[in-house]
């Protein structure tokens, strides 16, 4: 049987693909990651076997190790079990699922990849936020914040005229944003910051470059900066 990495999209269940919603209704085993809605959890049959493997950002939280997950799969996957590894979004967009996938081909257990809707393109498009606008925003430039540096350096290479959109950056969010002002980046550079997207507790904050770091923010978040920003909907 197929082990299926699965993208349950930006969070609410009606944006999950149409065959991302019948895996997960079909699956015997299912391995969950941490930001996966509950309301999507819920598909799941009563008699499936469901594991969360999710990681946690804060020091002191138990979290599940890359290789342990991948070990996970394998076994399940050679029980002959429809197994589905859920996974928030896209499994290919910072979600490890190419890790998973090459260790899966590489155990022999047959592997299918089902795309989901990321978070760095649905959430924004929920608020009224177009990551691309035709004379304002001519790229697209989609960076984690987990490592500062190489979140600046994606910024830097896009165009000027572009969008960057960062992905697990609520923690060094100030310190990105002190790093493109140093760059030439204007301090005033308008700034959207959606928390929890496409869920009952979305919560969604206007700001700038300069005051990214002042405003109360909570993972998961998915911020925008750039002119398109200033384009948020209902913010507070």
């Amino acid at each position: 049987m197929t082990v299926y990495l699965v993208g349950a999209g930006p969070g609410d269940p009606e944006l999950m693909t149409v065959r991302a919603a019948r895996l997960v209704t079909d699956a015997d085993v299912v391995v969950s990651d941490r930001l996966v809605d509950r309301r999507i959890l819920a598909l799941v049959r009563n008699d499936a076997l469901v594991l969360d493997v999710g990681k946690h950002p804060r020091h002191g939280s138990p979290s599940a190790d890359q290789a342990e997950i991948n070990a996970l799969l394998v076994a399940h996957g050679r029980t002959g079990a429809c197994v589905v590894r859920l996974k928030g979004g896209d499994p290919f967009v910072f979600g490890r699922g190419a890790e998973e996938a090459a260790a899966l081909a590489e155990a022999g257990v047959p592997v299918e990849i089902v795309p989901g809707i990321t978070s760095a393109f649905a959430v924004p498009a929920l608020a009224g936020v177009p990551v691309t606008y035709r004379g304002v925003a001519t790229s697209v430039t989609v960076a984690t914040g987990h490592d500062v540096d190489a979140a600046v350096d994606a910024a830097d290479a896009a165009s000027s005229r572009g969008t960057l959109v960062l992905l697990m950056a609520v923690m060094n969010r100030e310190a990105i944003a002190g790093k493109l002002v140093a760059l030439g980046w204007s301090p005033q550079t308008p700034v959207a910051a959606i928390e929890r997207g496409s869920t009952p507790r979305e919560r969604r904050i206007a700001t700038t470059l300069q005051r990214l770091g002042d405003v109360r923010l909570e993972a998961p978040a998915v911020i925008v900066i750039g002119p398109v920003a200033s384009m948020l909907r209902d913010a507070e």
